[in-house]
């Protein structure tokens, strides 16, 4: 009961292994972060074109067309992801059958 682990013990290579892990997961965890301002989260181009599929010139288009809204500061655009939601809510069609 009363065994010296040393470094190539199983139980010790499982701890680390664990650590390894959860260090993972945090560092995934905090590059995705997107801290809410007055509780309202943004998307940049690329992270909402990412996450609809399409190119960044279709999210050009449109904003160019009035289709979506959007933020522009300085030479950065952002999109409200609450507003992304709702656009996606309007677009949604029931399935007939």
């Amino acid at each position: 009961m009363n065994e010296l682990q040393t470094h190539q013990s199983e139980c010790i290579i499982s701890f680390f292994a664990s650590i390894d892990s959860i260090m993972e997961n945090m560092d995934r965890l905090s590059a995705n972060y997107r801290p809410m301002l007055e509780g309202e989260r943004f998307l940049t181009d690329r992270e909402l074109a990412e996450r609809l599929k399409v190119s960044r010139r279709t999210l050009q288009e449109y904003r160019n067309e009035g289709r979506i809204p959007y933020i522009q500061f300085g030479g950065k655009i952002l999109y409200k992801e609450g507003d992304i939601e709702r656009i996606l809510q309007e677009g949604y069609r029931k399935a007939i059958r």
